[in-house]
């Protein structure tokens, strides 16, 4: 029975909202939508802060609740838009919670803002909050857990339970290592309750920064209280990736199925936390109020509570800490299952061992659940085998769904051929640490049969990485998935990469998920003989949510080439060296029917890791394998390579006998007792059939007989339901009327306000036309206005033009008699000296600065010119000496003739120069004789021959100078412009100087 604490209420509060554009002819509504149920807020104005302040709630109880967080059922919240008139809704837009992230503590409110908004300017957004409530009145039972009526007890006989103490305890037997529950005459059945912590994930969570865990030590385990036993598991050091064997505790509880469901209804949630040292990081509460349900069958079947529960941390720490997402939220995998003793625990399996294989997904996909590898020898099913033994993840198969499991376990086994024994394969032997009684033994135990590996395997652990898929040759894309599967290594279920990636044509994309290892033991000989004959088929599918799955290729991978390629060492996490070997490839992905067409490229990585001899150990075998302690079976999962061949039963007669009769011949009497043997079972076998023909008719009759209990108590239920509907009815049609009335008055007063609008509006348009006839007037007014003033404009213009031309006619008369008196005036000689003084005192002025400045600017330019002349001789050097340098070795002969020839010439001219210098000085003292002899000249003639022939010589020295100055640069030669002109004009100036 479900406790007044296991139902719950999820409240939803939806305070206000922002940024919403403001409509005053529409309102504002909120509709929530949680598992088909929906509910709505009142309307509000459209305004920019709308004020909902309304409270949304739905009932369920714990475990529906954990089913639906398993299955991640969001809580919609969608906003519309309504107009109260045409009753119109439009969606403004959405908003999605996710339930796992609702707390029982109460959380301060988020703003979450409107998805796919019609708002597109404004960003509108809602201020909500979730909590979880307990509800503390009494609850009927919900539909999916109706409970049969219980049968009437015996007259004569008073009820089992009645008999029962209010509280129960579970007693220690020591002697005997179970628990009774219960008076000693009513327990007469014997019950299992196990408890399996599988794995863990995302631990560091728990850790806030402040706390130091050096002090405490670095090992973690997980610690609960089972009847009384503390258990504690292996410890491990790395939060990040833990990695501990998966336990199982069991306790054995002597009692019966009432008596022992009456006690679990009692019993309080199980607790495990995990703890460093003393100090506890955070816990989790399983409810085992679904193995206390009536409606549990433990005759036939074992009641199993598992899944992935969230580790909560202590109240003092949980302040410290930030609110998580929900995917960032730390888990632990739990099961616990209940089962009588004689019950094959069905799906359970291999829980004590828990995820014997792990596959991790690439590091581009998203964050998935890692189980640690385990060292085991044995080879073991991937943890994403649909039908495995292993715990499934969250959003896989629940406890519901395990009458499904059964069945696709046992077709699994069927269609393999094993035999229906489970293992559990611990690396190390771990044994949980028990509390035991006073003087008695413990009644936790974790045994179990054993089965001893052959001391030749190896223990071997195989990966492969499929990296990428490209190159489509077909014209449309697909959503690519790849399966594949190996029954070699141990498990028959198949490898799958989730989720689909698109793949279009020239185009290549990496696979999420879709690394996966396994561990397994197996002779050399039998693994090489396996990878050379069995290649491992990958299938490539294309997943269509519209149609089914459509398988596009297969790509084999040839396992042999990963045996030949090269080896290296490297050491294993147990100390020990191991070998590896690494392959690499890009393989065809062909079609099933046309293998000489390629679909696609898939580009991989296998890996082969040799972790040496398998250590003498013993596999144990879970209680499945019991039951026929006469047939000996094999570890089904175990490759071929480790199952022993059965041994010959044909004895070899060991030499010849005398002939005897036939009937007392070894073989007549064997084939006899044969024959007898024979006889005897097919009876047994007939009321083996018998017995269970009719066991199968009671179960049928009792099961008929349940279930029509089941609908009456469903049909009750829905009576009861209809009738509170049917008053919800009338409830809803009393304030319909209300609501009606209330829009009447409504609309007469709407009414109303119409009429007074339309008489204010009439009012408003008189006013309008009286102010624009007004306006009007005026502005005819202010137009005639100026029309005066453009006529008066008019006429002052054509008097002021009159005066213009007046006054021009006085100015040509004025100016007329002006130059008449200038040509008076200038007539007069001393006005004409005078203007001629001034004339040339201003010409006189102007060629002194003209000289003055031509003779600064010939002293600039003489210095400007000398320097261009350095370097442009510099210049000319530079680059006559790079020319010389690349053409030395060809024109060496012609440059030296070039050089001679200059050379010859220069001396010429300057011969040349010198004699003409020496005829110019014997000029010259010739000269200066005549003019010692001559008389000297009148003042007032013309100027001397001596200051001519002085400025002949000064003009006939300059050109010399500068000639000279040109070819002492280097830059110019006699054939220059430059040098020609200047000899041109010192021969002038020396006929000249001659003719003088």
């Amino acid at each position: 029975m479900a406790s007044k604490t296991d139902q719950l209420l999820i409240v939803v509060s939806i305070l206000e909202g922002r940024h919403f554009p403001k409509t005053p002819r529409l309102s504002l509504v909120v509709q929530a939508s949680f598992d088909g149920e929906h509910l709505a807020t009142d309307p509000v104005e459209h305004i920019d802060q709308p004020q909902f302040s309304t409270e949304l709630a739905w009932e369920l109880d714990r475990r529906t609740l954990h089913q639906h967080r398993l299955q991640r059922t969001p809580i919609k919240l969608q906003c519309f838009a309504v107009d109260p008139v045409s009753k119109r809704r439009e969606s403004v837009g959405y908003i999605v919670l996710d339930l796992r992230s609702v707390q029982e503590v109460k959380q301060e409110p988020r703003w979450y803002p409107l998805l796919s908004s019609k708002y597109i300017k404004q960003r509108p957004a809602l201020l909500l909050s979730m909590v979880l409530e307990n509800d503390n009145k009494p609850s009927e039972p919900s539909p999916d857990r109706f409970k049969a009526k219980k049968a009437p007890p015996r007259k004569g006989s008073p009820a089992v339970t009645d008999l029962l103490p209010e509280n129960l305890e579970a007693a220690l037997i020591p002697d005997q290592g179970y628990h009774q529950v219960g008076p000693a005459d009513h327990c007469s059945d014997m019950f299992v309750l196990s408890v399996t912590v599988a794995f863990a994930t995302k631990l560091e969570q728990l850790i806030p920064s402040t706390m130091k865990l050096s002090a405490e030590g670095s090992e973690f385990f997980f610690y609960y209280s089972l009847l009384g036993n503390d258990i504690t598991s292996e410890p491990f050091h790395n939060l990040l990736s833990p990695d501990f064997e998966p336990e199982r505790a069991s306790v054995r509880i002597r009692s019966s199925k009432q008596v022992l469901q009456a006690f679990l209804s009692q019993q309080p949630s199980l607790q495990i936390h995990l703890c460093c040292g003393n100090h506890s990081l955070g816990s989790t509460d399983v409810s085992l109020s679904a193995l206390a349900a009536v409606s549990v069958d433990l005759e036939n079947k074992a009641a199993t509570v598992e899944g992935a529960f969230i580790l909560q941390p202590p109240k003092h720490i949980k302040q410290t800490l930030p609110a998580l997402p929900t995917d960032l939220q730390p888990t632990l995998g739990v099961a616990v299952t209940l089962r009588r003793e004689e019950v094959t625990p069905q799906f359970l399996g291999n829980k004590g061992s828990g995820a014997q294989a792990h596959s991790n997904p690439a590091p581009s996909g998203p964050p998935a659940k890692q189980r640690p590898r385990s060292s085991s020898p044995v080879p073991k099913p991937p943890d994403s085998s649909p039908p495995g033994p292993s715990l499934p993840p969250p959003s896989s198969h629940t406890e519901s769904e395990a009458e499904s499991l059964l069945e696709e376990l046992r077709h699994s086994k069927e269609q393999a051929g094993r035999a229906a024994a489970d293992l559990e394969v611990p690396a190390r032997q771990p044994s949980p640490t028990v509390a035991t009684a006073e003087g008695g033994a413990s009644s936790v135990s974790v045994s179990a049969p054993k089965v001893s590996i052959p001391s030749s395997a190896r223990h071997y652990c195989f990966s492969l990485d499929l990296r990428s898929l490209g190159n489509l040759s077909l014209t449309h894309p697909i959503a690519a998935t790849l399966r594949y599967s190996y029954q070699f290594f141990g498990s028959a279920a198949p490898i799958m990469t989730n989720p689909p990636v698109e793949l279009q044509r020239n185009m290549e994309v990496s696979l999420p998920q879709s690394y996966c290892a396994f561990d397994f033991a197996t002779l050399p000989q039998q693994l090489q003989d396996t990878f050379l004959r069995v290649p491992l088929v990958v299938e490539v599918w294309h997943r269509d949510s519209t149609s089914r799955d459509q398988l596009i290729g297969r790509a084999s991978i040839q396992l042999s080439h990963l045996l030949n390629s090269e080896r290296s060492r490297f050491l294993a996490s147990t100390g020990e060296q191991g070998w590896r070997q690494t392959h690499q490839d890009r393989i065809p992905v062909v079609q099933r029917h046309r293998p000489a067409e390629k679909v696609a490229e898939l580009s991989y990585v296998a890996t082969l890791e040799d972790l040496g001899l398998v250590k003498a150990r013993e596999v144990l075998v879970s209680d499945s394998s019991q039951n026929e302690p006469e047939v000996p079976t094999q570890p089904s999962s175990l490759p071929a390579a480790l199952r022993p061949a059965a041994p010959s039963l044909n004895p070899t007669p060991l030499g010849p006998t005398p002939p005897t009769a036939p009937r007392d011949t070894l073989e007549y009497r064997t084939a006899l007792e044969l024959e007898l043997w024979k006889e005897e079972q097919e009876d047994l076998f007939g009321d083996q059939l018998r017995k269970k023909e009719l066991s199968h008719m009671q179960a049928l009759a009792e099961e008929w007989r349940r279930r029509d209990r089941e609908r009456e108590a469903l049909v009750k239920k829905k009576e009861l339901e209809y009738n509170l509907l049917e008053e919800q009815l009338q409830k809803t049609l009393s304030d319909l009327e209300k609501r009606e009335k209330q829009l009447v008055e409504a609309e007469q007063e709407t009414q109303r306000l119409q009429r007074e609008l339309r008489a204010e509006h009439s009012l408003t348009q008189r006013e309008l036309q009286e102010s624009g006839r007004r306006l009007q007037q005026e502005c005819d007014h202010r137009v005639a206005l100026e029309r005066d003033k453009v006529r008066l404009m008019e006429e002052e213009r054509g008097r002021l033009l009159q005066q213009i031309a007046d006054g021009e006619s006085r100015y040509k008369q004025l100016e007329k008699e002006f130059q008449l008196y200038r040509e008076q005036q200038n007539v007069r000689p001393e006005f004409r000296l005078q203007s001629e003084i001034n004339l040339l005192t201003l010409e006189k002025v102007e060629l002194e600065r003209k000289l003055e400045s031509t003779t600064k600017s010939k002293l600039h330019y003489k210095q400007q010119w000398g320097r261009a002349l350095k370097e442009l001789a510099r210049f000319k050097q530079r680059e006559q000496e790079n020319a010389m340098t690349r053409l030395k070795k060809q024109q060496a002969e012609l440059e030296a003739m070039r050089l001679r020839y200059l050379a010859t010439e220069q001396k010429e001219a300057v011969h040349q120069d010198r004699q003409e210098l020496d005829n110019i000085r014997n000029e010259l003292n010739r000269l200066k004789q005549q003019e010692r002899l001559d008389p000297a000249p009148p003042v007032s003639g013309p100027a001397p021959p001596q200051c001519v022939n002085d400025s002949a010589d000064e003009h006939l020295s300059r050109l010399l100078e500068e000639r000279d100055t040109l070819l002492r640069t280097g830059v110019y030669t006699h054939e220059d412009r430059i040098i020609a002109e200047l000899s041109r004009q010192i021969q002038e100036a020396m006929r000249d100087r001659g003719n003088l």
